[in-house]
């Protein structure tokens, strides 16, 4: 691929050249192509056509945001097809690539790269893919070493030793995590008491009560202005990064963090589709990075205590100490230590008591009663539910990362968010359920009773909320899909519970919504242990519900593990399909 590249730079005249890109912080790019008129091209090579999704531009989009006045153009008479915006599959190999409409050595571009340390190593005819494969397993020695150092500059120690650093860490990050989750939630019910005129709790959990003209106004208005802010926000300014991009390294900005977490509990608030939950996550991985910086940990020391106090602030806006530690261990680092889940739960436990002070406390669900724990047939619910709501719950794992991938990155959120308030807004005229985080739908499948009328009205809510969510991520909001996967599993058993209820006529409706709620978590999630805790400690589940919960959980993550890979394979499929369509018409 090298050598190709350099043939077609040579056959255009003059001194072009050829390189490869990698900064400070670790970011690469495999071909850096310099054209003599001063433009140029990033590109990224792949083996296969297979492995170039959207995933795998990841890179070119970050170097781009690096970069001013970016100008994208077609590689000059080459077979080509745009995955996304501003990237050009290459069928030459593969490659993707952009290009750009000035040297990056030359005036407002240079000043906007700040540092571009390997630029000018170049790669040797004939280095190909594979010696780009050896210049960056040669790298990896390096880029550990400088973020170390950038965690831990000159080799100092920590301030205060290790130990008493990560319980300092632990002590105060714990209660400030604690006290932004309750203050959170606070801002939660005001939003709600300001646009619909009520406060979510365990009696009324939705707006069942409130005209459908101010629930539209509400949720519109509110996508509205979160519509804008965001497209500020990100085109603006510094990007957020995820969680679990915190926890790998990036930088959490603070203002921009801070608007941002905002900006997700507005828009719950307001009736937006989407759970709230990533807010205090984002708040405790910041406060984590800051105090990790300060007592000057290592990287393997500032990676567990971001991801430690991020799972701080799930556990302190649900009060679920449990949930927070699995979040923590199962999810952001998927490593289980005794060092580590002793902290993870300490942070968790301080976190929730705080909020807990702050917001009060009280049962996020009612399910009602809890006879006949370990009848036969309720065991064999387990067994159906489990791969029903496994299957059910990789379908929206599917949908949400492809609803995530599929945001718009420019100015398209200006028109997508208000269109998905709206929509929410008119389905919440028959659905007034599917506003908010997900506690209302929950609560109704919790709550109904063993008729086979209440059915219809189950699966309404079960679509609903579904779509609604999906579609929400996908016009660009911010949020979490914990509490819309709450949801959905409680819908999902309750519609199971009752129909197995009609022949046997053992147990309570919730007990069948409680065991949905869970298998769905986990299968959604890939993460059993925090799946249960969560919804557990949310519902006060008397404890020997674990062993039927757990033998669900089991089979609906068995089942979800199993149909990863076919519905990976599908969307493969029909990404074929399209590319093919679009290579035809052109």
């Amino acid at each position: 691929m090298i050598r190709d590249l350099r043939v077609y730079l040579e056959s255009m005249g003059g001194t072009n050249r050829i390189a490869y890109y990698r900064d400070e912080k670790g970011l690469e790019v495999d071909v850096i192509l310099e054209l003599v008129d001063g433009r140029w091209a990033a590109v990224e090579i792949k083996l296969s056509d297979l492995k170039v999704m959207e995933k795998n531009v990841d890179k070119l989009h970050a170097f781009k945001e690096k970069c001013a006045e970016i100008l994208y153009l077609k590689f000059v008479s080459l077979n080509s097809w745009h995955l996304l915006s501003g990237v050009v599959i290459l069928h030459t190999g593969v490659m993707t690539a952009f290009w750009c409409c000035r040297s990056p050595r030359s005036g407002r571009n240079k000043r906007m790269l700040r540092q571009v340390d390997n630029w000018g190593n170049e790669l040797n005819e004939g280095d190909g893919v594979q010696g780009v494969r050896q210049m960056r397993e040669s790298q990896e020695s390096q880029k550990t070493r400088e973020s170390q150092e950038s965690q831990n500059p000159q080799g100092t120690q920590p301030k205060i030793g290790r130990i008493p650093a990560l319980i300092a860490a632990v002590a105060i990050v714990g209660v400030a995590i604690g006290a932004a989750a309750g203050l959170l939630t606070l801002m939660l019910y005001g939003v709600e008491h300001l646009a619909l005129g009520y406060v979510e709790n365990s009696q009324e959990s939705g707006p069942f009560n409130v005209p459908a003209i101010r629930c539209l106004i509400s949720v519109t208005v509110g996508a509205t202005v979160a519509a804008v802010i965001w497209w500020l926000l990100r085109t603006r300014s510094t990007k957020v990064p995820s969680v679990k991009k915190a926890v790998n390294g990036d930088i959490m900005p603070i203002w921009q963090t801070v608007v941002h977490v905002l900006l997700q509990i507005f828009i719950v608030g307001t009736g937006m589709s989407i759970g709230r939950e990533v807010a205090p996550r984002e708040l405790g991985a910041m406060f984590g990075q800051r105090f990790a910086r300060w007592a000057r940990l290592d990287a393997k020391d500032t990676r567990m205590l971001v991801a430690i106090t991020a799972a701080a602030g799930l556990a302190g806006v649900y009060n679920a100490p449990l949930a927070g530690t699995f979040f923590a261990v199962e999810i952001l680092l998927a490593d289980i230590t005794l060092e580590t889940v002793t902290l993870a739960f300490a942070c968790s436990a301080l976190a929730s008591w705080v909020a807990s002070l702050v917001k009060g406390t009280h049962t996020f669900y009612l399910i009602g009663e809890t006879d006949g724990l370990f009848t036969p047939d309720y065991m064999a619910f387990a067994l159906v539910a489990g791969m029903i709501l496994g299957a059910a719950g990789a379908l929206f794992r599917r949908g949400s990362q492809w609803a995530e991938k599929s945001k718009p990155s420019g100015a398209g959120i200006l028109w997508m968010l208000p269109l998905a308030g709206l929509l929410t807004g008119v389905v919440a005229i028959w659905v007034p359920q599917v506003m908010g985080n997900g506690r209302a739908t929950a609560q109704l499948s919790f709550s109904s009773k063993a008729d086979l009328a209440v059915v219809p009205i189950l699966l309404v809510s079960f679509l609903a909320k579904a779509i609604v969510t999906l579609l929400t991520i996908r016009s660009g909001a911010s949020g979490g899909v914990l509490q819309p996967g709450i949801a959905l599993g409680a819908s999902g058993g309750a519609v199971l519970g009752v129909l197995w209820m009609q022949v046997f006529h053992t147990n309570s409706i919730g007990m069948y919504a409680l065991l949905g709620a869970c298998a769905l978590l986990a299968a959604s999630q890939q993460a059993p242990l925090m799946a249960i805790c969560l919804v557990m400690e949310l519902a006060d589940a008397p404890i020997n519900l674990f062993v039927p919960i757990g033998f669900a959980v089991a089979v609906s993550a068995f089942t979800a593990s199993c149909l990863g890979e076919p519905l990976a394979a599908l969307r493969l499929s029909k990404s074929a399909e399209k590319k093919v369509i679009k290579a035809n018409a052109r």
